[in-house]
């Protein structure tokens, strides 16, 4: 088994963890690390002991409230499931009549027509 060395609040220590497991270790120490540095900022230095055991308790209430949160993204989720899905709506999308286009486009030609005369008079 290998025996990796791990930094939490500056402090160095040797933890032997399963092979394969090292990453996850790492990484397990950089949190409980980042929980230590804020207390060592705040309160200087400290006994071992008890900054590992703050450091531990702010991550494990850090995981309590994402657990609770998960309980009820979880609750949510049931409640939509089980909601009956709503049927689809018919969409009806008017069409516009040949006459209506013909219509416009021989009033844009007169406006245009109007405007030109306009133009020449006063231009």
């Amino acid at each position: 088994m290998p025996d990796i060395d791990i930094i939490i609040g500056g402090r160095s220590f040797q933890v032997t963890c399963q092979p394969g497991e090292e990453h996850f270790l790492r990484a397990a120490a950089a949190m409980l690390d980042s929980e230590a540095q804020p207390l060592l900022a705040s309160m200087g230095r400290l006994p071992e002991a008890r900054l590992l055991l703050m450091s531990g308790l702010m991550l494990a209430d850090k995981a309590a409230a994402i657990e609770d949160e998960n309980r009820d993204l979880k609750a949510k989720l049931a409640e939509m499931e089980g909601r009956p899905v709503p049927e689809r709506q018919k969409l009806e999308v008017p069409v516009i009549p040949a006459q209506v286009t013909e219509t416009l486009a021989e009033l844009a030609a007169r406006a245009e027509a109007l405007a030109d005369r306009l133009e020449e008079r006063h231009g």
